[in-house]
């Protein structure tokens, strides 16, 4: 996986934070010249994410870093599984670990909540998707881990897919000014989707009747209305996001109601750390 430019930068900025003028403990206390071999390995089951930037990370430090991956994204990990094999300056090592693992451990924590909610609705033909509600200057990294948990991206900003929230809706202009917003949208880019929010049964049913809509999101819906809000869109064309409340306990039900989509935040915005570490094998000091 290439690493986009503002990943590259915040390696440095991390690196920066971490770091700073110099490591002293590895300065003052490992020898210039030791050499040494280490590994991280998972301290618990999980699945892997943020191989190639934890990588980065190790090369930023020192290219005299030799790093072999010997697992990918996406990859279930079990208690002493072996992420990467290194050898190399001691001192370098040392410097980059905080900051490789920070990475890792986060990016395969949000991997493995995703791989738990996507296993909840197998077989239901609904996907789960993340949100917005990402670490700031993180979005591209922690999108990619949901993708390895086996989950869907949904817009990576607000650039790319128009969102009508329940906020934008009292300044629309009732349906004639959603619709002529829609078609200026669409007029100054072609094929960009368009999603709009409902809060009640009866707001879908109006939804409906507008022409360019690719998704209703339901917000905050019981099952029942979701049920509902399914046979009204059967045959339309529009997707239906279920949102609002979800926890891994529910998604069984709300995927049963028929929506195409579940949302959540807490793929990404509470999610804890995988347990991983980094263990030397062998030094010459």
């Amino acid at each position: 996986m290439e690493l986009p430019a503002e990943v590259h930068h915040l390696i440095r900025l991390a690196l920066k934070e971490d770091v700073g003028p110099g490591d002293v403990t590895a300065h003052y206390f490992v020898p210039a010249e030791a050499q040494a071999h280490a590994a991280i390995r998972a301290k618990e089951a999980g699945i892997l994410a943020g191989v190639a930037v934890a990588e980065a990370v190790f090369r930023a430090v020192d290219p005299a870093i030799h790093v072999a991956r010997q697992r990918r994204d996406g990859e279930s990990l079990a208690p002493n599984d072996v992420v990467f094999a290194l050898d190399g300056p001691a001192r370098s090592i040392l410097t980059a670990e905080r900051t490789a693992l920070n990475f890792l451990q986060r990016l395969s924590g949000i991997a493995t909540q995703t791989a738990a909610y996507v296993q909840a609705v197998a077989g239901s033909g609904t996907q789960l998707l993340d949100t917005r509600k990402t670490t700031p200057g993180w979005r591209w990294l922690e999108k990619a881990a949901v993708r390895a948990g086996g989950g869907t991206n949904h817009r990576l900003g607000l650039y790319d897919m128009a969102m009508v929230k329940d906020n934008h809706l009292p300044k629309a202009g009732g349906l004639a000014g959603l619709q002529a917003g829609i078609a200026a949208l669409h007029a100054a880019h072609p094929g960009m989707k368009v999603e709009l929010e409902a809060d009640t049964v009866d707001q879908v049913r109006d939804f409906l009747t507008l022409h360019g809509v690719s998704f209703i999101l339901l917000d905050n819906m019981s099952l029942e209305e979701m049920r509902q809000c399914v046979a009204l869109a059967r045959g339309s064309g529009v997707k239906l996001e279920a949102s609002g409340g979800i926890t891994l306990e529910r998604l069984p039900a709300i995927a049963a109601t028929g929506v195409d989509f579940i949302s959540s935040g807490a793929l990404t915005h509470s999610v804890r750390a995988l347990d991983l570490s980094l263990d030397f094998s062998g030094t010459d000091f």
